[in-house]
């Protein structure tokens, strides 16, 4: 009987122990002796035209080798398309994320000044070096193995080791996949950053107009014409109950005196 063809540890552990050492001999730093840094910007923009600042951040980053990535443009009303027409409501804010090449994000963001005022900016950058080195010393052992294990097909001296190395094939070739799609991923961040951009609309600014010392006074005497106007008003309302109460008044005191004057005459 015939020894097994698959290498020991060719699906199993033993390949990620020799990724892991790999990795370890290669240290942190990428083969130019550069980190790998992946950048994301973000900051918040007050515009006069939310449409027409997304127009011009994305023009600003195209011509840096860029591209928009996402956008939306959102009112009063819900979100409405970037070719809103003048019959549509006005938009109050938008947001827009683009991808700019990693040396260009810093100039991107100061031209952000152009578009509106700036009321909030920041930078995160994370250095993912020691997992693309991992990811990339993985992939290089994973090719070998999968290369390995592809010879080994071909010299199967039975169906049995043909099975066994298909099988270990197919599972090293999954996972060469994956690794190979994370680090395309990663690699991606890393020479394409991030700009995540929130537009408000600039609120609009009440000139002040103090009042001087002739708007003062014709605003004094129209306040005494008006008070004028209402004395004279009362006085007319009372006028004619004044008279009424003066005629009860004298009928009061003429019954009185005639009282008085029977009175005195029946006491003589």
């Amino acid at each position: 009987m015939s020894a097994p063809l698959v290498p020991q540890g060719a699906a199993g552990g033993s390949a990620d122990s020799s990724t892991s050492f790999a990795a370890s001999e290669s240290g942190t730093s990428t083969t130019d002796g550069t980190r790998d840094i992946v950048a994301t910007g973000s900051s918040t923009v007050e515009v006069e035209d939310v449409p027409a600042a997304i127009t011009q951040i994305s023009d600003a980053a195209t011509s840096a080798g860029g591209y928009v990535e996402s956008s939306q443009v959102g009112g009063g009303y819900g979100v409405v398309p970037l070719d809103a027409t003048a019959s549509q409501p006005a938009v109050s804010s938008g947001w827009i994320t683009v991808r700019v090449p990693a040396e260009a994000l810093t100039s991107v963001m100061d031209g952000l000044s152009a578009v509106g005022d700036v009321t909030a900016t920041s930078v995160n950058r994370s250095d993912v070096t020691e997992q693309t080195v991992d990811l990339r010393a993985r992939v290089a052992a994973g090719e070998a193995s999968v290369a390995r294990l592809t010879e080994l097909m071909a010299q199967a001296g039975s169906v049995s080791d043909l099975i066994a190395a298909e099988s270990a094939l197919s599972e090293r070739q999954a996972q060469l996949d994956s690794d190979r799609a994370i680090l395309t991923s990663i690699e991606s961040q890393v020479a394409m950053s991030s700009l995540s951009v929130q537009l408000n609309m600039r609120s609009q600014t009440v000139a002040a107009d103090p009042a001087g010392f002739g708007d003062g006074l014709v605003a004094g005497w129209n306040g005494l014409i008006a008070t004028l106007n209402g004395v004279v008003i009362g006085l007319g309302f009372l006028l004619p109950w004044i008279a009424v109460a003066g005629i009860v008044v004298l009928i009061v005191w003429g019954v009185r005196r005639i009282v008085r004057n029977r009175r005195g005459s029946r006491e003589a």
